[in-house]
């Protein structure tokens, strides 16, 4: 009996922590993947690589449990989101704090493996993850917010590879966090009918009818920063291929969330991670094939 309310117990923490949906984690990863491989010139150090990735897992994990503890008066009047544990009481909020305080210590004690630096900045990537889930009672900007932690990643990867964070960490910082409210807006346009509802505030409700030019303007300054960022640090073809690939992947979003529908513009979300992916995989390719 006692192995089956554990498997259940566990059963309940993956939903909490939403591993089962690994969107989130790759969303995260792709970003500080690209500042690790950055960093390091192509050729990260293991240590590094597998406290980034390892911390990613943990701290998105963190992340959705903070998150439906801070939404557990709001969850159960969203049809998406009123089957969550806690939202559904099969998850105590005591008991998604004492979750949260544990991934976060496992994450801390991850982040010792690393210098001084990445130490000291792992604080403000912990501020960031704890503020986020309150936002959107108090701005109509915490998509942005949430971008700010998720890129928080990258001056922290840059810390543990080279010990400094110079000037493309930060251009490659501002850029995820204008991608990240890009695709977190449309995810936004998922839930606008509720939100509006029950008074919770965000970029989708905020850009109102203009929200698919603004999507565009903010996709245009992605982009565009993206080939600033390139030619800052001489890359090559294969860089520029995965640019070109996440072009055509942002004209399909907003050709996805056209008619503003839900499902569609949950799709245009989902298919970030393919955009993540891409430039990723130019970055590799370029460091392993061309001469830098």
């Amino acid at each position: 009996m006692n192995k089956i309310l554990i498997k259940e117990r566990l059963s309940l923490y993956v939903q909490l922590t939403r591993l089962h949906r690994p969107i989130g984690i790759y969303l995260l990863l792709w970003p500080t993947l690209w500042a690790v491989w950055f960093a390091s010139e192509g050729r990260p150090n293991l240590l590094v690589l597998f406290v980034f990735v390892a911390g990613v897992i943990l701290m998105r994990s963190a992340g959705c449990v903070i998150n439906d503890y801070a939404d557990r008066k709001i969850d159960p009047h969203v049809e998406r989101t009123r089957e969550r544990p806690i939202a559904a009481g099969l998850v105590s909020p005591q008991e998604a704090l004492k979750l949260f305080a544990v991934l976060v210590l496992v994450s801390f004690l991850l982040v010792l493996l690393m210098n001084a630096m990445t130490i000291y900045l792992s604080f403000g990537a912990l501020a960031l993850a704890s503020i986020y889930p309150f936002m959107k009672r108090h701005t109509y900007l915490p998509q942005v917010v949430l971008g700010a932690a998720f890129a928080w990643a990258i001056p922290m990867a840059y810390a543990a590879q080279t010990g400094s964070v110079p000037k493309e960490a930060w251009l490659l910082y501002v850029l995820t966090v204008l991608w990240t409210t890009v695709y977190d807006t449309m995810y936004g346009m998922v839930d606008r009918e509720d939100d509006l509802k029950i008074g919770v505030k965000s970029t989708a409700i905020l850009f109102g009818d203009a929200d698919r030019m603004i999507i565009a303007v903010m996709q245009l300054a992605f982009i565009a920063g993206l080939f600033l960022l390139g030619n800052q640090l001489s890359m090559g073809a294969f860089y520029y291929m995965g640019v070109t690939i996440a072009i055509g992947l942002s004209v399909y979003q907003q050709y996805l969330i056209r008619e503003r529908e839900r499902a569609a513009c949950f799709q245009a979300f989902l298919n970030n991670h393919w955009l993540g992916l891409a430039i990723f995989v130019g970055i590799v390719a370029d460091y392993l094939l061309q001469t830098h």
